[in-house]
């Protein structure tokens, strides 16, 4: 928590000016004149001191002379808050080192607080927590831009990863698939020759299929029935058909 030195000689502006700053959360001290200013400053050591000039004992230019002379708070934060406005004084104020001069008249409460956060740095919460280092900095930006070119690297559609085997139609053995349609019709057409033979040797009584019966090669699959018996060999000679049969049976 940033700790604030108020010294004013104004009891009423100071129990105001200090429960302002200790409602936005700072730490405060007080002192009423110049010398008491001088006690509290070294024994605390505070971040900021709002400084009146004006002051029974000691001036706050003389208090502010003689802090920058010791070791310990010759760096001190100022704020200069007074009913003096001329621009000498603001001369030697700037001379000393403050950082902002007010002069009361000219501001309000608000423009109080709002001065002391500008010349503190913020909250009072922000004023403890250390602030990272250039060499922290370097080092956040260094892994952030990292980052972002890992990002860019990666493919954002990768393509999907092609199977093992090289297509998903080829089998493992790398051998296109057999024509079963094909073997399936040879199949059918073997068996029904099959089937063709045992009806005619059926037929024929276990005899031979007759010639040019061969039921394959393209040929019809109904049995064919034998040539009738020669009746005289032309029909030009009924005559001697006609005396076959008369002696037949003679014959018998």
């Amino acid at each position: 928590m940033a700790k604030v030195l108020l010294v004013e000689d104004d009891k009423n502006l100071r129990e105001i000016f200090e429960m302002r700053l200790q409602a936005e959360g700072y730490s405060t001290s007080v002192a009423g004149d110049g010398e008491e200013a001088l006690v509290v400053a070294l024994k605390d050591k505070p971040d900021l001191i709002i400084l009146d000039i004006m002051m029974p004992k000691m001036s706050g230019f003389e208090v502010l002379e003689t802090l920058r002379a010791s070791p310990d708070m010759a760096d001190v934060k100022v704020i200069m808050m007074t009913a003096l406005g001329q621009a000498e004084d603001r001369m030697r104020g700037e001379k000393l080192g403050v950082i902002k001069y007010l002069v009361k008249s000219q501001v309000t409460l608000e423009d109080f607080v709002r001065t002391v956060k500008e010349v503190i740095g913020g909250s009072a919460e922000s004023a403890d927590k250390p602030q990272p280092s250039d060499k922290a900095n370097e080092v956040n930006n260094k892994v952030e831009s990292e980052k972002k070119m890992d990002d860019n690297s990666q493919p954002q559609n990768p393509a999907p990863a092609e199977p093992a085997g090289g297509g998903g139609d080829m089998p493992a053995g790398g051998m296109p698939p057999a024509d079963d349609a094909g073997a399936g019709d040879q199949m059918s057409t073997s068996q029904a020759q099959d089937a063709v033979d045992k009806q005619v040797d059926d037929a024929m009584g276990g005899t031979a299929a007759p010639a040019g019966g061969d039921m394959g090669g393209g040929q019809t699959d109904t049995p064919v029935a034998p040539p009738p018996a020669d009746q005289g060999g032309s029909e030009e000679q009924p005559g001697q058909e006609q005396g076959d049969q008369t002696t037949a049976p003679g014959g018998m």
